[in-house]
């Protein structure tokens, strides 16, 4: 985790670590000790070293260093897989292909474990250039098929969407791919009486009511940042 932190804060502010312990709310030497591999952020800390670095928790606790073809104990998962982008297209060096994939996931366990899936549609690219000015970390991007029709109609079944994997932290209003009781659902994020709740865009609110998101059965896996779509 030593290096992780290390590095991230690098990229963040080029390595101000006293930046880092105020914004958490901890000692310049707390922040010192995880650099150094002496300790290490938990709770709370660690929540908040992620929101501050742009980083995910999972990334800081675990890493995703893998390659795509290795199957390793990641994740809290047996046999997860790194989360990474496709390479890039050598007739097209400027883009990034992200890969579509089946997330694996189980109740109450902060992370996932995805399966490639068969490129028999549109692939999904972006531009370096337009991922480097939103900020966004071409291996913590991925993309997942919706299923069913509690989010139309801006969402159907069928579309596909890329998933921020490295932005977590709800934002009311927002739409998030969630790990809810172990199974990946794709929902908007609302405030709601001191609450996190699990909102479906479809009017139809007795077939599809809104959900608490709390606890370790409501996990966000990512923030919905693009969506690719047949419908007009």
């Amino acid at each position: 985790m030593a290096n992780r932190i290390e590095q991230a804060l690098k990229q963040k502010n080029g390595g101000n670590q006293s930046e880092l312990a105020r914004f958490i709310g901890v000692s310049p030497q707390a922040v010192q000790k995880w650099v150094a591999g002496e300790s290490e952020p938990r709770g709370a800390n660690l929540r908040k070293a992620a929101e501050f670095l742009g980083v995910s928790e999972v990334f800081l606790k675990f890493g995703m260093e893998a390659t795509p073809t290795e199957t390793v104990v990641k994740h809290g998962i047996p046999g997860a897989r790194s989360v990474q982008a496709l390479d890039d297209d050598e007739e097209h060096p400027e883009l990034v292909r992200i890969r579509k994939v089946r997330l694996h996931l189980s109740a109450g366990i902060q992370g996932f474990a995805i399966e490639q899936e068969e490129e028999d549609d549109n692939p999904i690219s972006f531009r370096k250039a337009w991922l480097e000015r939103r900020g966004y970390y071409r291996e913590k991007l991925i993309a997942i098929e919706v299923k069913g029709q509690s989010m139309e109609p801006g969402l159907y079944d069928g579309d596909t969407v890329v998933i921020n994997t490295a932005d977590t932290k709800p934002k009311d209003g927002e739409v998030y791919a969630v790990n809810y009781e172990g199974e990946a659902v794709i929902k908007r994020m609302v405030r709601d009486y001191g609450f996190w709740w699990l909102v479906s865009d479809n009017p139809d609110q007795r077939r599809f009511p809104r959900k608490q998101c709390s606890g370790e059965m409501c996990i966000v896996i990512g923030k919905v940042i693009h969506k690719q779509s047949e419908r007009i």
